[in-house]
């Protein structure tokens, strides 16, 4: 495969920078007047490492594709990027294309904010069904339609410090953590970690704070392993097993309550504890590496725990998306097949900063196998535990801050397993009950 130069920080800060300041205040880098170039209208959240990368990816692209050029807007993450988004696509002003979180497919008005990708062209640019990770694949489609093609997963993995796992002879003869299975196994494991620090608190997390998510995404983790599902098969009621949720959140408020973990940090705290030597373990999403890297902290990843029956992590992925146009120029339209193909089948090199590539050829690739720690927890990549397929699921979602906040306290112990997981399903009952924001529409409504 030819793909791009090999692309470093310094490479990228040297030449990247000013494109992303230039797209993050609104501005773009037009083509210029009597051009002979197909431009391309991308908008994304990107930001810090990752648009960083992604900017020399864009780059790379314009080199060996002289003939295009991609106009580069990056936009703000969360809510008010989505909110954009659907105004853009509802109007039919919409960019050529554009990132999302795959588990926000549903919520967005695929089919009315969203155009369905054209497998023929796909194909034609060199991507099939058969190079993606299965249970992603298959989330990219809604009712049997394609409307995103994945670019990678960020599920929660599990960082930890050498250097005390050293001291808490909790390394293999790889210098390796040694993989842990089950409930038992992971408290040893914890426990010789805080012995080994003085008693301190081994295992940081987001667990606290004003629109925390960390306990959803530690829950949706651990009850995913089980096999537990949110919503029925028509994502139209709940279908919480009991048993399988209360056995995750015992085993979340155990760690709180024999100090093998502390209930009482917020996000940037977790990190900072983690950062600092302060923690032997963080469970995080793989996002943190080029901060850590550039701390210098020492440390290695893994998996996410495996306790509950199956290695499952909560994910979420990036994928491309058509916002939806009343008509789109063919000239343009196969250029930006063209340029999600390169994209995609490059994805070891977006691969740097720790985002696993749905496309399973790059997995495989000598480029990514060599990235340390980023390869360590691929095989995670077809068990990920995605969203249900609901309007109010996905990053930045009402859901996930809302069990974020039912789950908080039964960390630190001030609810019970019992309350949380009631506290829970009734956020989960007022969400299936509140209108779509965004309701399918027939084609003919809205061409």
């Amino acid at each position: 495969m030819h793909g791009p130069p090999h692309i470093n920080r310094r490479h990228l800060l040297g030449g990247g920078l000013a494109l992303i300041a230039a797209a993050a205040s609104g501005c773009a880098l037009p083509v210029g007047f009597g051009s002979s170039q197909t431009r391309i209208r991308y908008w994304h959240f990107l930001g810090a490492s990752d648009g960083i990368t992604m900017n020399g990816m864009v780059n790379a692209f314009g080199k060996e594709n002289p003939d295009v050029f991609v106009e580069e807007n990056v936009l703000q993450w969360g809510e008010p990027y989505y909110t954009k988004i659907a105004m853009a696509g509802a109007g039919g002003r919409s960019p050529d294309l554009a990132t999302f979180h795959l588990a926000r497919l549903a919520g967005i008005g695929a089919g009315r904010i969203l155009d369905p990708i054209d497998t023929k062209l796909l194909e034609e640019a060199g991507l099939k069904a058969a190079d993606f990770s299965p249970p992603i694949w298959e989330r990219a489609h809604l009712d049997g339609v394609l409307y995103a093609v994945p670019l990678d997963a960020h599920p929660m993995v599990q960082y930890y410090n050498t250097d005390v796992c050293e001291k808490a002879g909790l390394l293999g003869a790889d210098g390796k953590l040694r993989p842990t299975t089950g409930v038992d196994e992971l408290i040893a494991m914890l426990t010789k970690a805080k012995e080994a620090m003085g008693g301190k608190p081994p295992l940081t997390m987001d667990a606290l704070g004003l629109g925390t998510v960390g306990p959803w995404r530690v829950w949706y983790s651990l009850y995913g392993q089980s096999g537990g599902t949110l919503l029925t098969p028509d994502n139209t009621a709940i279908a919480i097993d009991d048993a399988k949720a209360l056995e995750a959140l015992w085993l979340m408020q155990r760690l709180g309550q024999e100090g093998l973990c502390d209930p009482r940090t917020d996000y940037g705290a977790s990190v900072a504890k983690f950062t600092n030597g302060e923690a032997a373990f963080l469970w995080n999403g793989d996002w943190e590496i080029t901060g850590l890297k550039e701390r210098g902290t020492p440390f290695s990843m893994t998996r996410f725990p495996s306790v509950f029956g199956s290695g499952a992590a909560q994910a979420d992925c990036h994928a491309f998306v058509l916002p939806h146009q009343r008509s789109r120029d063919p000239e343009i339209e196969r250029a930006t097949y063209r340029f999600i193909a390169y994209l995609v089948r490059n994805s070891a090199d977006w691969a740097v900063a720790g985002h696993v590539p749905a496309y399973l050829p790059a997995l495989e690739e000598p480029d990514y196998l060599a990235l340390d720690p980023q390869s360590e927890y691929r095989s995670v990549i077809t068990e990920v535990a995605l969203d249900p397929q609901a309007w109010f699921a996905g990053s930045a979602s009402r859901m996930w801050i809302e069990f974020g906040e039912a789950f908080s306290p039964v960390i630190s112990g001030e609810r019970s397993p019992e309350q949380g997981l009631a506290a829970a399903k009734a956020s989960l009952n007022r969400l299936l009950s509140a209108p779509n924001p965004f309701p399918a529409e027939d084609a003919e409504e809205r061409s």
